[in-house]
């Protein structure tokens, strides 16, 4: 063979490579947009060998979801009738409020102001209780030992048990005092309860290790108080009027800037929205055992303290499981009025629901029947939910709704 053609055949050959070689390049472009770009990501970054073999084959694209459920229009409408109602009584209150309902079959939560931290007050024994069954639940504390409460026990404000501790101290059991801080409110009954749980730093574990948000937990009643009122605890103060004597000495100045401190950032504060969260799982049976769990509602159900405000929304055959809190007042304004609970109609579906009033001065009647209002709507919603007709009109002081809008 001459040179010469030798050389044109050598530039047959090096056009014949070209043009396969950019065949092959076309042909793996147009794979590689078949292919989707998670997938086109997974074979780039994989040896050649297994790109080609997943190259080779037939791209089939995902089953199609099937498109969930609408909700029925009477559903949505009932939600709308809700969301309307829990927004005008907080627009309408006269002070710094927060309510949140939460339909705990469903999850479906209506609020105002609910991501906001509101002062808990006496609604923080709530945590106290968890956390003190929660620790019996795994036999790090018995609740039926026998212990005694003695004077240096004692703590602030409303503690009905002082009278018998006071008279050579107070024997009982854990589970008693349990009872007694919940359905009482009593103060020192909680904090005698919560130091033999572990303290407050036990409550702020069970919360985090539950992830329970939302919710902060103070120092206990004594440093809690005495820091709203500008003052650090001493032990007299636990006997007779030595707190308020000590108090009204305070200078003005000094009390209304631990007042207002504690009303801006309050140390033992909750949002409304982290509230109702919690109470839906305890009634879920997720923060507790069985038998725990039963026993925390079953002592919330026998609650004493505010008969007149969430409870006295209640309608024949509904139940309340609840617990309150009321703070201090400073010229006129008082720092948390609150109360929270589980409202429950006849045929057992439950509400969770929280009413939290940072700070008021509106009368007494007028935040009761805010949370009275609060509890009416959760059970007009129930009603409409159920298909029911309700007339427009009055129930006990309350605006009933109709289905179709409201009036």
């Amino acid at each position: 063979m001459t040179f010469g053609k030798q050389a044109r055949t050598r530039r047959t050959l090096h056009k014949s490579t070209k043009t396969a070689f950019f065949a092959a390049l076309s042909v793996s472009a147009l794979l590689a947009a078949c292919i989707p770009q998670a997938r086109s990501a997974e074979v780039a970054a994989t040896p050649r060998v297994r790109a080609a073999a997943v190259s080779t084959q037939t791209y089939a694209p995902p089953p199609r979801r099937a498109p969930a459920p609408a909700v029925p229009a009477t559903v949505l409408t009932a939600q709308r009738i809700l969301d309307a109602r829990i927004e005008q009584l907080g627009r309408s209150f006269n002070g710094d409020i927060g309510i949140a309902v939460r339909d705990i079959q469903t999850g479906w939560t209506s609020h105002y102001d609910g991501t906001t931290y509101f002062p808990q007050q006496s609604v923080s024994k709530f945590w106290v209780a968890l956390t003190a069954l929660a620790e019996a639940d795994k036999g790090q504390l018995s609740l039926q030992a026998p212990v005694t409460v003695r004077r240096d026990d004692l703590t602030l404000f409303h503690q009905p048990i002082r009278s018998m501790v006071l008279n050579g101290g107070f024997s009982t059991t854990l589970g008693d005092l349990l009872h007694r801080a919940i359905t009482q409110s009593d103060n020192t009954a909680n904090d005698f309860l919560l130091w033999k749980s572990g303290g407050p730093e036990a409550v702020r574990a069970y919360l985090d290790r539950m992830k329970i948000e939302g919710i902060r937990f103070g120092p206990g009643e004594r440093l809690l108080q005495c820091a709203i009122a500008g003052l650090d605890w001493k032990s007299s103060y636990s006997i007779g009027n030595a707190f308020f004597a000590a108090r009204r000495a305070v200078p003005e100045r000094v009390r209304r800037a631990a007042f207002e401190s504690y009303i801006a950032d309050p140390m033992d504060g909750a949002t409304p929205l982290g509230i109702v969260d919690a109470l839906a799982r305890l009634k879920k049976g997720e923060l507790l055992s069985p038998a725990s769990t039963q026993r925390l509602l079953n002592t919330m159900s026998n609650t004493r303290t505010g008969p007149t405000r969430l409870k006295g929304g209640l309608i024949g055959g509904w139940s309340l499981a609840h617990k309150t809190g009321t703070g201090q007042v400073f010229n006129g304004e008082q720092a948390g009025y609150n109360d929270i609970g589980i409202v429950t109609s006849p045929s057992g579906h439950s509400y969770s629901v929280a009413v939290l009033i940072r700070r008021t001065s509106a009368p007494n009647i007028q935040r009761m029947r805010t949370m009275q209002d609060t509890v009416r709507a959760i059970i007009d919603y129930h009603e409409n939910l159920q298909g029911y007709t309700i007339a427009v009109g009055e129930r006990e002081g309350g605006k009933v709704y109709r289905a179709g809008g409201s009036k």
